[in-house]
């Protein structure tokens, strides 16, 4: 059943009206809220998507700089931060962005003390430890969109090389989202063919391991290229925020590699990485431990340590 709630989006920047607008359209909640300290942006905001609400059904969107606007929110979504520039890294962004969140995320917490908080401010994995440090929240309540995005971008450009719908791919990015991501190619299949066995009309092998190299890559720099060119990312990533908000809302219980803080995992304790994980009502309601060939399992320590590495720097700076 789809039981669509109150929403809140932390930020009227690009990304959290970007946000706003796709879970309005696809309906994913009931009212959408949205704040941010500059009044007059996000006053132009709501009034800018408010007119568009006659053509999209039951859906309402109010807000402004009052943070008491989010009370009862079911689900927090957080986008406010410093943005990225080009040639930025994500990890570079983490001290500034954390000192952000460690004066928010109580102030949001004390409003909406039942929400699911869903981190999309970067970089999302470090923030998602600094998080968990900062508020008492059962596990699982806070979590980052984590590489959600990623993974569609890398079902899309599979897609499109195999001649087949997105839908049809079944294929993962898990990791940091960020350099050290990477995909789990010895698990993914178009439809039941394992992608290592998919041919073209002429029985030839379409994904050899130059091109999985390839695809790999323009995963990875997906964003500095947008960026390069218009400044930001904001649609697609406001598609993704959208689509998990409709899993906590609808208590789907559906599949998707969010960023949570994991706790024995392959050896991995306290380190927020996105894998598989079950997203229901409660947030992460379950981190699947899922089939990685030795290559995987050596990359997912890289990464677990990057960030390791990345958390203690910002926790010795705020």
């Amino acid at each position: 059943m789809f039981s669509p709630g109150k929403l809140a989006i932390i930020g009227a920047g690009s990304v959290g009206s970007s946000l706003a607008y796709a879970a309005l359209i696809r309906n994913s909640a009931r009212d959408v809220v949205i704040y941010d300290i500059n009044t007059a942006k996000v006053d132009a905001e709501v009034l800018d998507l408010a007119h568009g609400t006659p053509f999209i059904g039951s859906s309402s969107v109010t807000g402004g700089s009052d943070l008491d606007k989010i009370s009862g929110a079911q689900a927090v979504v957080i986008t406010a931060g410093a943005k990225q520039e080009p040639g930025q890294t994500r990890l570079e962004l983490a001290s500034v962005n954390a000192g952000i969140l460690r004066s928010m995320l109580p102030q949001l917490v004390e409003r909406a003390p039942d929400a699911v908080f869903v981190l999309v401010t970067n970089p999302c994995d470090v923030l998602t430890v600094i998080a968990d440090d900062l508020v008492d929240l059962p596990a699982g309540r806070v979590f980052s969109s984590g590489t959600v995005l990623d993974t569609a971008r890398l079902r899309w450009l599979i897609a499109d090389a195999a001649g087949v719908a997105a839908s049809s791919v079944h294929a993962a990015i898990i990791g940091e989202h960020g350099d050290s991501e990477f995909p789990l190619f010895s698990a993914a299949t178009i439809g039941q063919t394992p992608l290592d066995e998919w041919v073209d009309a002429d029985d030839e092998l379409v994904f050899t391991r130059e091109r999985l190299e390839q695809l790999t890559s323009d995963v990875v720099n997906a964003a500095q290229r947008i960026i390069a060119g218009k400044g930001a990312t904001n649609y697609a990533i406001g598609l993704s925020g959208a689509r998990i908000v409709e899993a906590i809302f609808r208590n789907e219980r559906s599949i998707m590699p969010v960023s949570s803080v994991l706790r024995g995992y392959r050896g991995i304790d306290g380190v927020a990485l996105s894998v598989p994980s079950i997203v229901g009502s409660g947030g992460v309601e379950r981190v699947l431990d899922v089939p990685m060939d030795e290559y995987e399992q050596g990359l997912l320590r890289t990464s677990a340590d990057a960030l390791r590495a990345a958390v203690a720097t910002v926790r010795a700076g705020i």
